[in-house]
């Protein structure tokens, strides 16, 4: 999933996805991250995938993952 916002900054990128993470802008902008993307990762990594994000400030967000294919019993 694309989204087309302010971007996540570099340093705040590695803690995305933990739960209930904070990451102060400025004073009066504080960013952080609940419960979602937690449980993203928890089930996409229990079905053995990998989930990421790729971001520039500015130019908004890329949510990436994978799941393994599995065989057919033919």
């Amino acid at each position: 999933m694309r989204d087309h916002g302010a971007g996540i900054a570099p340093e705040f990128i590695d803690r995305l996805f933990s739960r209930y993470e904070r990451y102060e802008k400025s004073a009066a902008k504080i960013v952080g991250t609940g419960l979602g993307l937690a449980i993203v990762r928890q089930i996409v990594e229990m079905h053995g995938g990998k989930v990421w994000v790729e971001s520039k400030l500015g130019d908004g967000a890329d949510f990436r993952f994978t799941l393994p294919v599995a065989q057919s019993k033919s």
